[in-house]
């Protein structure tokens, strides 16, 4: 999905306008357009504008805001919604998108953003008054809006290097629309465009995850410091030792690894430098590792970089120095971090993180590792993996305070990596204008069958105060960030728990077939379908319990009346069979269920608690009724998972007793929740993008 480019006949004639018009405004020593100029550039838009002074001609149905923006982490974003008195009320009052929808006016078109713009209340009230007074809606007149509005984000863009000035902002509010469009008040500014950073060699993150060498600054001899911590780590995650080496003065060897005196003894050029020295001794290393070109990639560990008051300037002024060596041949090394855990590599076979192993083990809980974890917080990795390790990435990234290497660059590096299916990232917040290229990278993602899972911290200016002293991350507004990052596909969490839930099953279910919203819901707890019925809404998308085929009754009647049940439970969906339904009545409902062609997804509570269920790790009171037993849901139900495409998500309800008969399930690749209402929610939102995607392909297909 593009927007009008600058090279259309029609887009160009709209910033050859734009451009006179500021031109005039700037030679009168204005970066603010004035009444008449405003008149003029919505003239050249084809939108009316009527002077503020001058009584109204028509009534509204709706006043509407609409605006351009030029943002510092999205570039120019295009919004729309409640305008007049009405947008004077905080967001926070509204439902998501019931306000005002916006999205980065690259990655729309006027036809998708008016789709957007139906969500809001202010689209409700315009078309509830068409409707009344019999007339057209208005989506003709503000789809010609949008699309003119778009070609001139195109033109006056930040990232269009040949833009004489850049639109900072275009705000038209409010927006009457009766027989035509007209807007009452408005303001426009404009500036000249800034410098951006240089691209980074990111083809180069394949060195420093897959390196073929490594070398280490700060190893202590003789303590057990970061630096020695990282080197145990190294080994014991299997690295060679023999592709290892120290820079150390007045060493040979350190556990085994040999010490060089400097980088410019090094024998040949490292694929990846980790450095674990004081944050003070970073700044002439970083240029000498410029000058001697003996390194690919750089890890860098060190703290405090930028994050403090008296550190930022310094830290602004290293960032410098990295940047322009980017513009050499060669692009000179990336960096990762400052702040940075460091890497979990599986496939490079090494994990740098300065956490010991024995504090965070690491096993391997599916057959194939398909995932990436992105974060700024090591931290918040470690406590994800320590607490869900079925997630169980197989590249796992501590950012820091992007230094050199931003988030765009790490999604923009994985969205084309072939092995990878799903994506978790953690944003404390974006250098400049990287929020597009992350934008850009989660469409690009999407559009290659890959699921990306996001979520955003900094939401309170309390949570700002503590990213800026986290990772000296600047973070933007959380409604324009869900929004803008929605829009281009991503799976935006609003917790961390609600991370943990989605990463896990975008992952579990990502080979599934996602062929609608009907939903089957089955338990021998009615208090948990009705639960899962409950939970079927999410803010802009609804699930619906499928109706039953006559064969599907028929079939599970008979495994009812099999199982002596059929007395005591009615075939419906959602359905309660009763708590003396044993593994097999459960699981051979639920394979009814899924069959059914009007069912796409079930969800089932299995109960573990019920006496006639297999559930315990052992049992004292009927020895050898348990999870070993060949009946139990641990040995039946994945198998029928595997043979069906369409999404089957177990709950297993219960306490520790019953944690290892969940751990069961899931380490044979089954979608496990433990209780209806989060499992039920993680699939409806799942579901919900999943479908969005799929429409997103069809449009790229079509372009």
């Amino acid at each position: 999905m593009q927007n009008p480019s600058s090279s259309d006949p029609g887009a160009a004639s709209l910033g050859a306008a734009a451009t006179a018009i500021f031109r005039q405004a700037a030679s009168a020593g204005r970066d603010r357009l004035n009444q008449a100029e405003l008149g003029g550039l919505l003239s050249s838009l084809a939108i009316g504008f009527e002077d503020t002074a001058a009584p109204a001609t028509q009534t509204a149905a709706a006043e509407l805001r609409i605006s351009l923006n030029n943002t510092r982490e999205f570039g120019m974003v295009l919004s729309a919604g409640l305008g007049g008195l009405d947008a004077e009320l905080g967001e926070s009052n509204f439902s998501k998108d019931r306000a005002a929808v916006y999205a980065a006016a690259e990655l729309t078109d006027a036809g998708d953003f008016l789709n957007l713009f139906r969500r809001t209340l202010a689209y409700q009230k315009l078309a509830a008054a068409a409707k009344r007074g019999g007339a057209p809606l208005p989506d003709e007149r503000l789809k010609a809006c949008f699309e003119r509005l778009l070609a001139l984000a195109s033109c006056l863009s930040p990232v269009d290097p040949g833009a004489p000035f850049v639109l900072r902002a275009l705000e038209l509010d409010p927006v009457h629309i009766g027989a035509e469009l007209v807007v009452r008040r408005a303001r426009c500014e404009f500036g000249a465009p800034a410098a951006s950073r240089l691209g980074r060699p990111i083809h180069k993150i394949d060195k420093l995850i897959h390196p073929a060498s490594i070398g280490i600054i700060g190893v202590s001899a003789s303590s057990m410091n970061f630096g020695r911590i990282i080197l145990r780590n190294l080994m014991g995650s299997g690295y060679s030792k023999e592709r290892m080496t120290i820079i150390r003065p007045g060493e040979k060897e350190i556990d085994g690894v040999k010490c060089v005196e400097s980088l410019k003894k090094l024998d040949g050029k490292l694929d990846l430098l980790i450095v674990a020295v004081a944050a003070s001794a970073v700044y002439d290393l970083v240029d000498e590792i410029i000058e001697t070109g003996a390194v690919e990639s750089v890890m860098l560990i060190p703290g405090s970089l930028g994050e403090t008051v008296k550190s930022r300037e310094p830290a602004a002024a290293l960032a410098v120095r990295i940047n322009a060596a980017h513009g050499k041949e060669g692009g000179g090394p990336i960096f990762l971090g400052a702040n940075c855990l460091g890497v979990v590599s599986h496939p490079g076979s090494y994990d740098s993180w300065f956490i010991p192993l024995e504090r965070l083990p690491k096993p391997q809980k599916k057959p194939e590792r398909n995932s990436v974890m992105l974060s700024q917080s090591g931290a918040f990795m470690i406590t994800r993996l320590s607490q869900n390790p079925w997630l169980d990435p197989r590249y796992m990234l501590a950012l820091g305070n992007q230094t050199d290497l931003t988030q765009g660059d790490m999604l923009s590096y994985f969205c084309e990596r072939p092995e990878i299916e799903t994506i978790g990232i953690y944003v404390e917040g974006f250098k400049d204008l990287d929020g597009l290229d992350f934008a850009r990278a989660v469409r690009k993602a999407v559009v290659n069958g890959k699921q990306v899972v996001v979520y955003k911290s900094g939401k309170t200016a309390p949570g700002v105060g503590g990213v800026m002293g986290h990772t000296a991350s600047i973070a933007g507004g959380p409604t324009l960030f869900d929004s803008v990052v929605r829009h281009a596909g991503a799976i935006v969490a609003e917790d961390f728990s609600a991370f943990d839930d989605l990463f896990y099953i975008a992952g579990a279910l990502h080979r599934k077939k996602i062929g609608g919203t009907r939903l089957g819901a089955i338990s021998g707890a009615g208090f948990e379908a009705v639960g899962m019925a409950d939970s079927i809404e999410s803010d802009n998308f609804c699930m619906e319990m499928g109706a039953l085929e006559p064969g599907t009754v028929k079939r599970v009647e008979e495994i009812l009346a099999a199982k002596k049940l059929d007395a005591l439970v009615e075939v419906r969906n959602p359905i309660d069979i009763n708590p003396g339904a044993d593994d097999e009545a459960h699981l051979q409902i639920t394979e009814a269920f899924i069959q059914d062609p009007n069912i796409d997804a079930v969800v089932v509570g299995l109960d573990p608690t019920a006496p006639s269920v297999r559930a315990l790790e052992e049992s004292k009171l009927r020895p050898g009724y348990d999870i070993k037993d060949a009946k139990s849901t641990v040995h039946l139900m994945p198998p029928i998972v595997e043979r069906n495409d369409k999404p089957i998500v177990g709950i297993v309800d219960g306490g520790k007793l019953y944690d290892a008969m969940a751990a069961g399930l899931m380490d044979q690749g089954v979608c496990v929740f433990r209780n209806s209402g989060r499992g039920t929610r993680a699939l409806v939102r799942y579901c919900e993008v999943r479908r969005y995607a799929e429409s997103l392909r069809q449009r790229q297909a079509k372009i």
